[in-house]
């Protein structure tokens, strides 16, 4: 198996998981709801066209570091999958 694949699978699971966790979690206002929903969205986007847009992805991992951190006391779990999408988004050479 091509271990490229794997890591891309290994994303669009972490990325289906964070829109998971969103919807389950109620507490979350709608502005950080929104901002989150649509940076999980742009990274999706921007995997699905290649290697060309990994720097669009680059920019996209940072701010999504910066709201794990953020989410870190109120909403562990959701924080949990973000660190484990910025780590994947790192392994995968992102």
């Amino acid at each position: 198996m091509n271990q490229g694949r794997t890591s891309e699978e290994t994303l669009r699971e972490l990325l289906a998981r964070v829109h998971e966790r969103l919807s389950q979690s109620g507490s979350i206002d709608a502005e950080s709801r929104q901002m989150l929903g649509a940076l999980v969205q742009d990274i999706g986007r921007a995997l699905g066209e290649g290697p060309a847009e990994s720097s669009s992805v680059r920019g996209h991992a940072s701010r999504l570091e910066g709201v794990a951190v953020r989410f870190q006391a109120d909403h562990p779990a959701l924080a949990e999958t973000l660190h484990q999408l910025t780590d994947a988004l790192g392994k995968f050479g992102i």
